[in-house]
């Protein structure tokens, strides 16, 4: 969650004539159309998994080897094959979802890689306002530091870097061991308001569904977990090694998912956040990237950076709620943008402060992560992994206040834990340093879980452990840049978090 910014959408102009002809509906297809023909070039199929787009009651998915058109009503239903092949015939959300498999079959090309439920997460991205005219969907071994990209990715559509952990425990839990089960990230909204106390029938208003049939009905305190940016599969792996007792301790009360929670797209940070939060889709939530191109106000909305977490808000559509906004109790948000009717909320402190630069003006509050007992102390000397390191050693300082007694204990409570993202992008997600940015994690949860103990609450609490998205590494051979050849091709654009391409804007 913490890396740098996204590069900031530019102007990609040959032709100034060709932009200030090409500005109605009909010109904007026609620009899509020759859009399409460049980024389904077999010159780019190494770093262009695919790409989409909304065509009146369709979603079109193409790439090199063909094309299909996807219902928006009935996202689900059979694909009509346009040419070729369907671009994501594959949905199966348990496909690789070992270790061994995993890592037997890195970065699969399309032909052998699955894109679970694509339908309905491709229409919803298309229902927002703010959606490109283009979603560039990134192949997994896709490298481009150039543009801010990292040896660990996510963005895609793919089950990999869609797929976030998600452990249950406690004593809510009635199944327990690895199940053979995949759920949604907006799932898990309505299944921390329920398991909070909020009647289903309270719910329907939010895309996603509880998870009733693993769980029962709860009245102890519940605790939710996001690692940001965590593989699903190194996490349960180093979990059954012993290397994370912390998490074994969950998964000794408790099931984990295999195939994880699917991510809405894009699988990236903030879109996933507020979509765990909201239960709802960026269709209907408005927040569609970490960062894109806001026509009405023809402005960059940079959405996941340390300078704007705490304006999430401002950005969030009229009318959807938070779980926070429909618990009836205390609820604590811990480091968490999404943080809207939370009795008590890292971000509201922010804001109150008046600082205008947000959580990047609070470094000098931070404390030193090479004095910090539960910082890996071999890699401070990355910049990224000490701010996040600090970040998160001021989150459990957070957990442990607002868990003062049994008498004071919030009813659900948030902790959005940085460090694990920083890592998988640092190295990849099977890298010693985001095993490491995992066993600090887990270190750090490991004191909250003794201080439950103590108090006797330890027993009495339901945990939900998830992420906003996967990782997957990037082949630093696989170099390549669509904007390049859309820009020798003469077509007019903005690219938006490097992926989302708006024509004529």
């Amino acid at each position: 969650m913490c890396h740098p910014p996204p590069v900031a959408g530019c102007w990609h102009i040959r032709s100034s004539v060709l932009l200030r002809r090409m500005t109605a509906p009909a010109d904007v297809e026609i620009l899509r159309d020759a859009a399409i023909d460049v980024l389904c070039d077999a010159s780019l199929s190494e770093v262009v998994d695919l790409v989409a787009y909304a065509d009146g009651d369709s979603i079109v998915v193409a790439n090199v080897d063909g094309a299909a058109r996807l219902s928006r009503s009935t996202p689900d239903a059979p694909a009509e094959v346009i040419r070729g092949r369907d671009p994501v015939a594959w949905k199966d959300p348990l496909a690789f979802s070992t270790l061994v498999e995993e890592l037997s079959d890195p970065s699969p090309p399309n032909e052998r890689n699955s894109y679970p439920w694509a339908g309905e997460r491709l229409a919803s991205l298309f229902a927002a306002a703010a959606a490109p005219d283009i979603a560039v969907v990134h192949t997994g071994r896709h490298f481009w530091p150039e543009r801010g990209g990292h040896p660990g990715e996510h963005g895609s559509l793919n089950v990999v870097q869609s797929r976030a952990p998600l452990i249950l425990s406690g004593p809510a839990v009635t199944a327990r061991g690895l199940l053979p089960l995949a759920a949604r990230v907006p799932d898990v909204a309505p299944t921390l308001a329920w398991l909070s106390g909020v009647p289903l029938g309270e719910l329907g208003d939010m895309d996603g569904q509880a998870l009733v049939d693993v769980l029962a009905p709860h009245s102890g305190p519940v605790v939710g977990l996001l690692w940001d940016g965590c593989n699903s599969n190194s996490l349960y792996a180093l979990a059954a090694a012993g290397r994370l007792p912390s998490v074994a301790r969950l998964l000794d009360r408790g099931c984990a998912f295999a195939g994880g929670a699917i991510a809405e797209f894009p699988s990236v940070t903030l879109v996933n956040h507020t979509c765990a939060l909201t239960g709802v889709g960026p269709g209907r939530h408005g927040i569609v990237n970490n960062a894109y191109y806001d026509r009405a106000e023809a402005v960059q909305r940079l959405t996941n950076d340390a300078r704007t977490w705490h304006r999430w808000s401002e950005w969030l559509a009229p009318d959807i709620r938070t779980a926070f906004d429909r618990v009836d109790g205390p609820t604590v948000c811990i480091n968490e943008p999404a943080d809207s009717g939370a009795t008590y909320s890292t971000m509201r402190l922010i804001r109150e402060s008046g600082s205008s630069g947000g959580a990047g003006d609070m470094n000098s509050l931070l404390p030193d992560p090479a004095t910090d007992p539960h910082t890996t102390k071999d890699f401070v000397g990355i910049k990224d992994y000490a701010w996040s390191s600090s970040v998160d050693a001021v989150g459990l300082t957070q957990m442990i206040d607002m868990w003062p007694s049994p008498s004071e204990a919030p009813k659900l409570t948030w902790w959005n834990v940085l460090l694990t993202d920083t890592g998988h992008h640092e190295g990849g997600p099977h890298s010693e340093v985001a095993h490491a940015a995992m066993r600090d994690a887990d270190a750090r949860l490991g004191v909250f879980l003794d201080h439950l103990d103590r108090m006797g609450m330890l027993d009495s609490t339901t945990f939900l452990l998830t992420s906003d998205h996967g990782s997957e590494g990037a082949d630093p051979e696989c170099r390549g840049d669509w904007d390049e050849a859309l820009t020798a091709a003469g077509i007019p654009f903005r690219d938006e978090a490097y992926g989302f391409v708006y024509l004529g804007a």
